[in-house]
């Protein structure tokens, strides 16, 4: 394939990643959009592999690379749980950022790098310093993106707690690390031969390692969704500097729209946190869920709870005009959504109105709760934003709380001495009747207590959300 054709071809894929990008940006053209992105990489792929710059005998490697990462890929499809895609997609930056690293020393250390790819005439002493500045930034990004995404998939995995570690000085270790690597990216720029420049190259990795998992054990567990989106977008950033240590344009701007986006989306989730950047890399909160709130000073508890039975449930639903039903991570964990499509599906049919209510940051990814939904294939035209629907609770005669904590926690907007105070939540407690489904009284993601449970117009259902639904159907039905 020559030179021009492989431009073309580029071009092409080009194109098609950003139609994918806009095609994600809403579900129902989510399907076309994943359509788009991969015709656009087949393409990019072949053009790669039948390019000019790859020899008959390097296809070989290649085709062997593709086929091993293939089959991975497939298993990994077929076996994924959809509750484990958060770390998935935290392991899958962490290969980014490897494959950064790997490429940034092979790039250093191949002879051939001193040429130019198309003349094979030496680079000058600008180029190579260019070269040599690239290399660095790629690997130093390429670095925090692996240790950072390793220890993002050890939290969102339960491996790790969810409680942010703030070390005594955190700031200043952050900045005297800053200064070394800085430091050492001169003594690497002054070196004469590939020997002396390894040296001050694998310090910083190192530090660049270090500095990577201590800023993701940094931030708390109600912080996630943000570290998710970040680490997609330093991967990004790390494809990048790749594509500009292989002279790869291609690859530099697709690396762009993914760090670009992930951006975008960074600042998208600390909005609806009502947190700012800088303060959930400085070190966010949450404890990690799973905690018993403790009793209130005088050792009384927060408030009384009313439990309510399934049987009950069915009954409040059948009677109701307008149901709102709002997801959080313990439906992904007990896989109830298609029970939830089931009893959707029945309730629509005898004439209720039934909405979603979908807040920005519910589960452990951004639109982990909108995969979900389209896995059970839940119409799209009643799953609504937290904006588009937030002013409908007070009409609304019944709100279904499934396994949802901090984004429907008033606390939010009535003590203004909480760690979420300020942030957009979900306002359930203003509807006639609320139905929280919890499997008990353990507190959310971020650790602290929620006085929805104990509002007089809220109900308990307690139990796997995946057994209490299937009993609330079967009593609908019966």
């Amino acid at each position: 394939m020559s030179g021009s054709l492989v431009t073309v071809c580029y071009i092409a894929a080009i194109i098609l990643f950003i139609l994918s990008l806009g095609g994600l940006s809403n579900p129902e053209s989510s399907r076309r959009g994943n359509l788009y992105g991969m015709i656009g990489m087949t393409i990019a792929v072949l053009a790669s592999v039948f390019g000019p710059r790859v020899t008959s005998g390097g296809i070989v490697w290649i085709v062997g690379a593709l086929l091993v990462g293939g089959s991975v890929g497939i298993y990994l499809a077929r076996t994924v749980q959809m509750t484990q895609m958060p770390e998935l997609v935290a392991f899958m930056h962490s290969l980014v950022g490897l494959a950064a690293m790997v490429v940034g020393f092979a790039s250093y250390i191949d002879p051939g790098s001193m040429f130019d790819l198309v003349s094979s005439v030496p680079l000058t002493p600008a180029e190579k310093t260019i070269h040599h500045v690239e290399v660095y930034v790629g690997i130093l990004i390429g670095a925090v993106t692996l240790s950072g995404s390793v220890i993002a998939f050890g939290k969102l995995s339960g491996k790790i707690g969810g409680k942010p570690l703030l070390l005594p000085g955190r700031h200043w270790l952050n900045l005297a690390g800053l200064i070394a690597v800085i430091w050492f990216g001169r003594e690497f720029m002054a070196t004469q031969s590939i020997q002396q420049g390894m040296t001050p190259l694998i310090i910083m990795s190192v530090i660049a390692l270090l500095f990577g998992i201590h800023m993701v054990m940094a931030i708390g567990g109600a912080d996630m969704p943000v570290v998710v989106s970040m680490l997609n977008s330093y991967s990004g950033w790390a494809a990048a500097a790749t594509g500009f240590m292989l002279s790869n344009d291609l690859l530099i701007v697709t690396g762009a729209l993914v760090g670009s986006s992930g951006a975008i989306l960074s600042y998208i989730m600390c909005q609806a946190m009502n947190r700012n950047f800088i303060s959930v890399i400085a070190g966010g909160f949450g404890s990690g869920g799973g905690t018993v709130v403790k009793a209130a000073g005088d050792g009384q508890p927060a408030g009384e709870v009313v439990p309510v039975s399934a049987v009950e449930t069915a009954e409040l639903l059948r009677d109701a005009r307008s149901v709102i039903i709002v997801p959080g991570y313990g439906m992904a964990v007990a896989q109830a959504q298609h029970t939830v499509n089931d009893i959707t599906r029945y309730l629509r049919e005898k004439g209720v109105n039934v909405r979603f209510g979908i807040h920005p940051v519910a589960g452990r990814m951004p639109g982990h709760m909108n995969v979900l939904l389209a896995e059970a294939k839940v119409p799209y035209d009643i799953v609504l934003e937290m904006d588009e629907i937030n002013a409908d609770f007070p009409a609304t005669d019944v709100v279904m709380v499934i396994g949802a904590n901090d984004i429907v926690n008033p606390a939010a907007q009535d003590d203004p001495t909480s760690p979420i105070a300020g942030m957009p939540v979900l306002e359930v407690w203003k509807g006639k009747t609320s139905i929280v489904m919890k499997r008990s009284m353990a507190s959310g993601y971020a650790g602290i207590d929620n006085p929805l449970f104990y509002k007089e117009n809220n109900r308990m259902l307690f139990g796997d959300a995946k057994k209490m639904l299937d009993e609330v159907l079967a009593a609908l039905k019966a």
